[in-house]
């Protein structure tokens, strides 16, 4: 791991402990990019300010607002349309240090605190799509998903260092991994009260897009793809429809010197890898993919196990369907226990990773998710430097997943609402969506997600329930698993299409943000 130099922060933090609080100074021409500023500053100060016997917590320089806490520099980004939120970004050179980063928190109101990590495309940034990345639980920080699955580098060691993956999703694509709701990963509130709804996520999604498009304009016309796994399969449905409602009231056209106009952000795609979508079907499908699957877990296809989970089935459809009907609590929990404890639970005590049937897990040596590398991840991003780097108050505790926020949106039936009927009008208007799954998760199974997207009434629903299953196959020439896709007579990767993976998730991306067909 490179080694971080923290004493322009201590000392820049020292100076400013010396002056009076709720201040804001301006210093004319005193403040070099955040980059610099660290080593600059504290100088100006100690000769300029510390008489003054004022503490400093905000100052201006060259039209931008810079703000210092817990001894960390940030620059902060506001838009007059969203005065409940503010952002607050750093420079880190972490993880990637060949391509720009920028990190921080988008502050809602005074409570809550949503951290994000961008990091800019390693081949023509300029013109890459931007990415916007979020893990599901719900519960589990999006670090998890940039440290062990498609980021830049990979957590190693222990989680005493990383190392660089040349697969990341970032070599094509400029992406942002966000924290979300608060509370999850290095995100936090301040009074106690918690997000536990997927709809709430979406409007806070939206305000943080605007601030940070208004602040690097120069990604805001770039095409935007939301992508999600496991839980995301309800989060994004529901971010995507506020995206693509506030969208409607931006004018198409805006004034080129009006600094606090609204961005009309270029949603291009909904992207759900082994999502949880549609429980209404999906939880349907575990009987077939524990019993008929390419990994059963039960020997007898037709014996007392798979009798018992089947008939499990009606009674947990029946719920679900009240839940769609009437859109409340009191009918949406009864849901998510009864399926879940049901049809789960067969899964979690069955001795088996349930992100990977073909894997063994012993929680005692692989961790309570099956992964000692979530464990590693916690370790490395609960280092006093690691997350001075970040823009993270060094008291701030990392956990890779929080039970506590799992159980809260339980307790509200979030996962059994009716998410699929968000889509159909984004699709119809041109937003593509791709739905993958590795054949080998039992949790959120590649059968029941070919499933709900084929019963999803669009304009291109009759063309994908008569679309041919063909082998997905490389750019390198690999059979990497198969695709089925509905292209509305186009020729590109399809407005609809659905890919179980077997491996060779980058070039599913690569080919999709390029809209080239994967079969």
């Amino acid at each position: 791991m490179r080694e971080l130099n923290l004493l322009p922060l201590v000392f820049l933090s020292t100076v400013l402990a010396s002056v009076v609080p709720d201040t804001q100074v301006v210093l004319s021409d005193a403040l070099p990019p955040i980059r610099d500023a660290v080593n600059e500053l504290p100088s100006l100060l100690q000769s300029g300010l510390n008489e003054a016997g004022a503490k400093v917590h905000k100052w201006i320089h060259d039209g931008k607002t810079f703000v210092q806490e817990h001894g960390l520099l940030y620059e902060l980004i506001q838009h007059s349309h969203f005065s409940d939120y503010q952002l607050r970004i750093t420079e880190p050179t972490l993880c990637d240090p060949s391509v720009k980063q920028y990190s921080g928190y988008l502050d809602i109101t005074d409570d809550k605190h949503l951290f994000f990590w961008f990091f800019e495309a390693r081949n023509s940034p300029e013109d890459a799509p931007v990415v916007m990345w979020l893990n599901g639980g719900p519960g589990c920080s999006s670090s998890t998903g940039l440290l062990f699955e498609l980021g830049p580098c990979r957590i190693a060691d222990n989680g005493t260092s990383t190392t660089p993956n040349p697969h990341s999703w970032n070599t094509d694509a400029n992406i942002i991994f966000l924290d979300q709701p608060v509370d999850v990963g290095y995100s936090y509130v301040e009074d106690g009260s918690t997000v536990n709804t997927s709809p709430v996520a979406g409007k806070d999604v939206h305000a943080f897009l605007q601030l940070f498009f208004s602040r690097f304009s120069e990604y805001a016309s770039l095409p935007f793809h939301l992508a999600a796994e496991s839980y995301g399969g309800t989060y994004a449905p529901n971010i995507a429809s506020v995206i693509y409602d506030e969208n409607k009231k931006v004018p198409l056209t805006t004034s080129s010197d009006a600094t606090d106009a609204l961005v009309r952000i270029n949603l291009a795609s909904v992207m759900l890898g082994n999502g949880m979508t549609d429980n209404y079907i999906q939880m349907a499908s575990i009987p077939d993919y524990l019993c008929d699957g390419p990994y059963p877990i039960y020997d007898d296809p037709e014996g007392p196990q798979c009798q018992a989970l089947r008939a499990k089935v009606p009674t947990c459809q029946s719920l679900a369907k009240s839940c769609y009907d009437w859109n409340s609590r009191f009918v949406c929990v009864p849901a998510a226990l009864y399926c879940n404890s049901q049809l789960y639970g067969p899964i979690q005590q069955s001795g088996l990773n349930p992100y990977d049937a073909r894997r063994s897990c012993d929680p005692t040596t692989d961790g309570p998710l099956c992964y000692r590398e979530m464990g590693w991840i916690e370790t490395y991003l609960n280092q006093p430097d690691v997350k001075a780097a970040l823009g993270v108050n060094p008291q701030r505790n990392f956990e890779s997943c929080n039970m506590a926020i799992n159980q809260a949106f339980m307790l509200q039936g979030d996962s059994m609402h009716n998410t699929p009927a968000l889509l159909p009008p984004l699709i119809n208007d041109g937003v593509r969506l791709l739905v993958y799954a590795g054949n080998a998760d039992m949790m959120c199974n590649y059968i029941g997600n070919e499933r709900w997207l084929e019963a999803l009434e669009t304009n291109f629903h009759d063309e994908f329930a008569t679309a041919p299953t063909e082998q997905w196959i490389t750019l390198e020439g690999k059979v990497a698993g198969t695709v089925r896709s509905s292209t509305g007579g186009g020729f590109g990767a399809g407005n609809i299409t659905f890919v179980t993976i077997h491996e060779a998730g980058s070039d599913m991306l690569t080919r999709w943000i390029a809209d080239i067909p994967l079969a």
